[in-house]
């Protein structure tokens, strides 16, 4: 994905008989998402403009989209993902990040050997957790995305720097030398 469109929302589940959906915004202000103009699908070729929001709870709103009249028309948009030209966005403060601006950068450990790549930024309620896709075969690394675990983040420079909790650091590292005395 282009780093020059931002992920903003997403569209849901057709809501009532009039053309309404439910919208999930991935905002800060999460009521922002309809004052950023119109919207555009993951290919940008397609483009929505929020006529009313209201809310239904937490980040959760039901939305009134220009052009979508009927529950069909509003079911065909179901799992939509919502972008933004990422000039209509604020830009981030110190120690904040777009998740765009994380993907892609590559996981180095304390001593600058390279661990991974960024491949996602999750988010399942807990807190963010970024998703690194080792450089060598094998499973990808989960670590929390907080100031302990990635006191490092240089966007300019490509690279974060990671220390992985204790327990997946005993987990990787390799078994054999020092841990099979006799």
């Amino acid at each position: 994905m282009a780093k020059d469109r931002i992920l903003v929302g997403q569209f849901g589940a057709a809501h009532g008989v009039k053309g309404e959906l439910r919208l999930k915004s991935y905002t800060q202000d999460k009521a922002a998402i309809a004052r950023y103009g119109a919207l555009s699908d993951a290919s940008g070729t397609r483009h929505f403009e929020i006529a009313a929001l209201r809310p239904l709870k937490d980040d959760l709103f039901v939305a009134r989209v220009k052009g979508i009249e009927t529950r069909e028309a509003a079911e065909a948009l179901t799992n939509t993902a919502l972008y933004v030209a990422r000039e209509k966005l604020p830009m981030a403060e110190d120690e904040e990040f777009y998740h765009a601006d994380l993907i892609g950068l590559i996981a180095k450990s304390e001593t600058s050997e390279a661990i991974g790549t960024i491949v996602a930024v999750l988010n399942f309620g807990g807190g963010d957790i970024l998703e690194i896709a080792p450089v060598v075969k094998g499973e990808t690394l989960l670590l929390p995305f907080t100031k302990a675990t990635v006191p490092v983040v240089d966007v300019a420079q490509g690279h974060v720097i990671v220390v992985p909790p204790i327990e997946i650091e005993e987990a990787t590292s390799p078994r054999g030398e020092d841990n099979d005395a006799a």
